[in-house]
């Protein structure tokens, strides 16, 4: 039995679109699976901005499916589209991929050394990986096996009957006429004038208008690319006959016998809207400007097809510590496998969930992580004690589960920035790891690192992936005797202090306590005082102290926070460093 809409005060983004949704659902195909839809183009590396384009129907899905509606989740693979240009920056790729341009991105060679038949199953297999760590669950479509198997022939044979209907419409956003003897352009030049006429660059239109207007685009067989040109086109015996601008090749086919080609990107996909019944699908703000291919993909869809647009929102970019835009051209943008190397999946999940589509944001390679793993873990506390608003529940609930289930997750979660600095300063040595995390809670030791995993190896794999090598962290081999001498008695009695402490303060509390004290007792205050009961100077005092201690340890003015400093480097070491 269905659940009905939540209540006003317990609702997010999620389920304001659940509830929009299932209604709409209702009304077109009451009774039937309700539909929403992605579409990933596999050109190159699918970047953490491309994730947005799935996790917000899966994140809207997944509440349908919690209140026991059935639901279908698409992801249309265009690996069909043409191979538009080289990417930068991918191993494996040189300039003789050039060769390939214009071809279906299944008939363009995987990247050296890859185990993939073609590029397009290369670039998708990474992405599949991602998706199943996240727990996103879908329904695949590969548009190259749609294609060429006949299946939208029907379709495709519709657009062609109706491509005076489908020019009309498209018409009403080109703003540069062209004279109808000119016909069908490459895509190259379509994609261009389109962008041109929308804003909206890279989306392609078929044409340029005019009576020799055709919605398809045949690959060439001669050279298999797309660089052709339909010059006749019969409606009763669907004899096409195109040429290539390319090689030269030309043949006249019937449409309806013939599976190599595709329909132009704004009729493809309100043709497929259709034809899957998508109640929700989201687009991208490229997609979304005037004239471009969502909004007159709303108008092809009823007047041509008979379908529906579906309802969505418009999605803001995801930026990556500082990017205001990611652009899958070029090459080095993170992806969602990048992503996850470094965090676990529930805190991507959470970065999606608790940020509405048309909000922009940013994914953090560098130290914001830990500040926002920090910001998790207070949130995950929250929860747990029932503490947290109703929004941040939501959010938090939809990261950590599914429909189907918890996600794995780390069944002791010790701070990120603590493992950092662990892993940091160990470089990974797993007797020295355990022993100092064994050591940060003593009245409940860490027994072994799979308590701490996967959490453990996302923040070493930061470490020896994000930090740059001169900001790692190397502790000193010998004292700094030189340092030492020069030391006043307020210096030389602040290390005594620190030293005589250790013992009694051993554990991350307790050295917190600790190092922060010492400036306190020097200036003849309790240990336990707290800011209010303090001069600012004390500040001065700790920043001073503080900077000794890197100074004396590790050689720099700062380094990973001092009580997992100190009980990374242990207490013996600690009092030779210090020349006690």
């Amino acid at each position: 039995m269905p659940i009905v809409a939540q209540s006003a005060e317990t609702t997010d983004w999620v389920s304001r679109f659940a509830d929009e949704v299932i209604e709409e659902s209702e009304r077109r195909a009451p009774g039937k699976p309700v539909v929403v839809a992605s579409g990933l183009s596999p050109s190159g590396p699918i970047h953490l901005g491309n994730l947005r384009e799935v996790m917000t129907p899966h994140l809207v899905a997944d509440e349908i499916r919690r209140r026991g509606y059935q639901t279908r989740h698409l992801i249309s693979w265009d690996d069909y589209d043409r191979y538009r240009k080289v990417p930068n920056g991918v191993d494996g790729v040189d300039s003789s991929w050039a060769e390939h341009i214009g071809r279906p991105l299944t008939s363009v060679p995987a990247p050296k050394g890859s185990a993939h038949p073609n590029w397009a199953e290369h670039f998708k297999a990474a992405m599949v990986d991602a998706l199943a760590e996240l727990g996103v669950e879908f329904d695949g479509i590969s548009q190259t096996a749609q294609y060429t198997s006949g299946v939208y022939r029907e379709q495709i044979l519709h657009a062609m009957k109706h491509r005076g209907d489908i020019d009309a419409i498209l018409d009403q956003y080109r703003t540069k006429k062209v004279p109808a003897k000119q016909s069908q352009k490459p895509v190259d030049e379509a994609e261009l004038e389109a962008a041109e006429g929308s804003g909206a660059a890279g989306e392609d239109d078929g044409g340029s208008g005019g009576a020799g207007y055709y919605p398809y685009k045949p690959f060439c067989g001669g050279c298999g690319k797309d660089l052709t040109t339909v010059t006749a086109y019969d409606d009763d015996s669907t004899e096409l006959t195109y040429t290539c601008t390319a090689c030269g090749f030309s043949e006249t086919v019937l449409l309806s016998e013939f599976n190599r080609g595709k329909l132009v990107w704004k009729v493809d996909w309100p043709m497929r809207w259709a034809y899957e019944g998508v109640v929700f699908e989201p687009s991208g703000v490229d997609h979304s400007s005037p004239g471009s291919s969502f909004q007159v993909g709303g108008q092809i869809v009823g007047s041509v097809f008979g379908g529906k647009q579906p309802i969505g929102p418009m999605y803001a970019f995801v930026g990556i510590s500082g990017m205001a835009k990611m652009s899958s051209s070029k090459g080095g943008v993170p992806t969602p496998g990048d992503a996850l190397k470094i965090m676990e999946p529930q805190i991507l999940r959470w970065l999606y969930a608790r940020r509405r589509p048309n909000q922009s944001f940013k994914i953090a390679f560098d130290q914001e992580i830990q500040r926002l793993y920090d910001e998790w873990d207070k949130l995950d506390a929250k929860v747990a004690d029932g503490s947290a608003l109703p929004a941040d529940v939501a959010a938090h609930s939809r990261a950590v589960r599914t429909a189907g289930g918890e996600l794995p997750r780390t069944p002791r979660a010790l701070p990120y920035r603590t493992l950092a600095s662990v892993a940091d300063i160990t470089a990974g040595a797993e007797d020295q790891t355990l022993r100092i995390l064994g050591d940060l809670d003593p009245a409940d030791p860490l027994l072994s690192l799979d308590e701490a995993r996967p959490r453990l190896d996302k923040a070493e794999a930061w470490i020896n992936t994000q930090v740059p090598a001169d900001q790692r962290t190397i502790v000193r081999d010998e004292p700094d005797t030189e340092l030492i001498k020069s030391l006043d008695e307020v210096g030389r009695q602040s290390l005594r202090l620190l030293v005589d402490g250790l013992a009694d303060n051993w554990s991350l509390d307790g050295l917190s306590h600790l190092v922060y004290g010492v400036p306190k007792v020097q200036a003849g205050f309790s240990a336990d005082a707290t800011p209010k009961e303090l001069p600012a100077e004390i500040k001065v005092a700790q920043r001073t102290f503080f900077a000794l201690l890197y100074h004396l340890l590790v050689g720099r003015d700062t380094g990973p926070r001092l009580p997992t400093l100190l009980l990374a480097v242990g207490q013996e070491r600690v009092r030779a460093l210090l020349g006690e």
